[in-house]
């Protein structure tokens, strides 16, 4: 709550904060809004928010730094699968990507969480500027990054969630918006050179995808997931034959904050169960909450991997 001062303005002194980028709102008369004066919003499926940046005093692996920037490119389509819905898809292109056409690269498909956007990612989780120091820095090898809108069916459509986080966004990624971007980007092929990840809702939607199509992904990286109560009764299969399912993956990875009541004890459950099976995993239990600055630390640790710096191709 704010307090009236005075001068008749509204203030609220909060404690220093961690150079980040950080979402917030007003709640005035019960209705809550982003800020007025403040030209950077985050957007959303539904209702918008503001974004502050508080710099580091140099520069983090989340901002601008003197390096070579990758570029993104809002591609749009119509989609055959949403009954002809013409949707954008964000693709982040590396550094050096226009200048040296005989070069392919691996992708990441990376999914949002529920009730946002792709381009959240950039906006408040500034992917494309943490890439490009990752690259610059020599600690992953240059990717494409591909983002599409996660709600295949409206957003808050009741009894639609389950739907929406299975069969029908799985049926839009795999017809519709991988065909467009690996047919107009230089990727390269074979699927040790395809990852998929995402928070939230996009991590579960990613660990649905993921197990039911090992054929076309090697990586993945689930960000506070809630779960995935399917893979005993779904893969019952992959987890009854862990050699050979270990050797279809590259990296497993999944995080969460232990202050995140939604999504830790099912993440902590899927890392169990995955231990318990003996399929090989990284979890990483952290401190924290859901929310953008964690998922952004997540991505620092899980990009490397996936994208490790010494490989090429594959």
């Amino acid at each position: 709550k704010m307090e009236k001062g005075a001068d008749g303005i509204s203030s609220l002194t909060v404690e220093p904060l961690r150079p980040s980028t950080y979402i917030y709102a007003f709640t005035v008369d019960g209705i809550t809004m982003a800020d007025p004066v403040n030209p950077r919003l985050k957007i959303r499926a539904r209702t918008s928010a503001s974004l502050v940046e508080v710099p580091a005093e140099t520069p983090g692996m989340q901002e601008a730094r003197d390096v070579p920037h990758g570029a993104v490119e809002m591609n749009y389509q119509k989609s055959t699968v949403l009954n002809g819905e013409t949707r954008s898809i964000w693709v982040y292109t590396p550094p050096g990507y226009t200048t040296d056409p005989a070069r392919r690269y691996p992708i990441l498909y990376l999914l949002h969480g529920s009730n946002d956007k792709p381009n959240g990612w950039f906006d408040a989780g500034n992917l494309n500027f943490l890439v490009d120091n990752l690259i610059a820095e020599k600690k992953m090898a240059p990717a494409i990054i591909a983002l599409a809108y996660g709600h295949a069916l409206p957003f808050g459509a009741r009894g639609q969630g389950a739907r929406n986080n299975t069969t029908v966004f799985e049926e839009y990624l795999l017809k519709d918006v991988m065909p467009l971007v690996e047919g107009k980007y230089r990727i390269a092929a074979g699927r040790r050179n395809r990852a998929i990840a995402g928070q939230s809702m996009g991590a579960e939607q990613s660990l649905a995808i993921f197990f039911r199509h090992l054929e076309l992904f090697s990586s993945i990286g689930a960000l506070a997931p809630s779960g995935f109560g399917a893979i005993e009764s779904q893969h019952a299969a992959l987890l009854a034959d862990p050699k050979g399912t270990n050797a279809k993956i590259d990296v497993l990875w999944i995080g969460c904050g232990r202050q995140d009541p939604g999504h830790f004890n099912g993440s902590q459950k899927l890392a169990d169960v995955l231990t318990a099976k003996q399929i090989n995993h990284i979890w990483h239990p952290v401190e924290g909450m859901h929310v953008y600055s964690l998922w952004r630390d997540q991505m620092e640790e899980f990009l490397p991997l996936a994208f490790r710096p010494d490989a090429a191709p594959k």
